[in-house]
């Protein structure tokens, strides 16, 4: 059985050590303990909101495959994250009055499904989790004397002066109602490498990237290794790995790669969620089409949806050397894992 223990091991990905530079407790693979240990060490320190885990159930699963969702499926998902079925149906009454999604009865059942006025929010969401982020065109400055805190938080703008403020040019990011100018750097390259983290928060989102890479990186090792390992919850595993790279991926301005320090592990997260995503999805498939109801049907298996985030992932990581025989071994387990044993 599997399990993740504390202890000062230092874990690889394709031949790199997964905890340089990380302070905080790293984790080894142990096939003495119960799967309920090694998901309550998943867990270990997390705090996970009914709400935003509901998002990511929707964004992962759900619209994929058609956007709608039987209440007793969510409750019993949510369960398996520690999360009770009080709170689950609280957070839907809120994503509900917030418009995110709409429910639908038939008989005595719920059913909810995404609402057409957050399908882009969860679509650019989709984009930057599944689909390769092109670095910016150049960056976009503000001049404006009363943005309010949300729009500073959503548009990423870093503060330069007094009612100024830049970004990196995404196109993800619409542009704010404000005096606007795109402009390029053309000197000073060094200083802006020195600049940006005073900008923007960027330590703690390197440590959150660090944290994905020490508290999944075991997993991925344990499943190139055993690719049946029955005491793994693919469903589950998937979705906090869907969870806790879109926290932090959200929140990252995605600065131009030249402007990172260059041991930026935003990068290493980026391939060890490309990895294990796509091993972890053929048994979660599986266990989607087995267990998660819809509307008028369990839901399928897999989508055209589906399959493309699946084809973006496999070309979207970028292994050196070392890593490149991680990767494609990783695409020979998730062909294996078709396989009954």
């Amino acid at each position: 059985m599997l399990s993740l223990i504390g202890g000062s091991h230092r874990r690889t990905l394709g031949g790199r050590a997964l905890a340089d530079g990380i302070q905080n407790e790293t984790y080894a693979i142990s096939n003495s303990v119960g799967a309920e240990n090694w998901k309550v060490r998943l867990l270990e320190g997390l705090s996970i909101r009914a709400a935003s885990l509901i998002v990511t159930i929707y964004g992962d699963i759900v619209v994929p495959r058609g956007g709608v969702l039987w209440m007793g499926t969510l409750i019993e998902v949510c369960v398996r994250f520690g999360i009770s079925e009080t709170h689950v149906r609280t957070a839907v009454s809120r994503l509900v009055g917030s418009g995110r999604l709409i429910g639908e009865r038939e008989g005595r059942r719920s059913y909810y499904r995404l609402a057409e006025a957050a399908k882009e929010e969860f679509d650019t969401a989709a984009r930057l989790l599944f689909q390769p982020v092109p670095d910016p065109e150049g960056w976009i400055m503000y001049q404006a004397s009363h943005l309010e805190e949300e729009t500073i938080r959503q548009q990423h703008l870093g503060r330069i002066g007094e009612n100024l403020y830049i970004r990196p040019n995404h196109a993800h990011l619409p542009l704010t109602m404000a005096i606007t100018f795109h402009c390029d750097l053309i000197q000073g390259q060094t200083e802006m490498v020195t600049l940006a983290p005073t900008l923007w928060p960027l330590a703690v989102y390197a440590e959150e990237y660090r944290d994905l890479i020490v508290r999944f990186g075991p997993v991925l090792d344990h499943l190139l290794t055993h690719p049946y390992a029955p005491e793994v919850d693919c469903v589950f595993v998937r979705l906090l790995l869907v969870h806790r790279y879109r926290h932090v991926l959200l929140a990252d301005p995605l600065l131009p790669t030249d402007v990172l320090p260059e041991d930026w592990p935003g990068r290493q997260a980026r391939d060890l969620f490309a990895q294990l995503y796509v091993i972890l999805s053929r048994r979660a498939e599986r266990q989607i089409a087995d267990t998660f109801e819809g509307r008028y049907t369990r839901l399928p298996e897999t989508t055209s949806q589906a399959r493309d985030r699946l084809d973006f992932l496999r070309c979207s990581s970028s292994p050196t050397a070392h890593q490149a025989g991680v990767v494609e071994k990783a695409q020979t387990v998730s062909e294996t894992l078709n396989i009954t044993p």
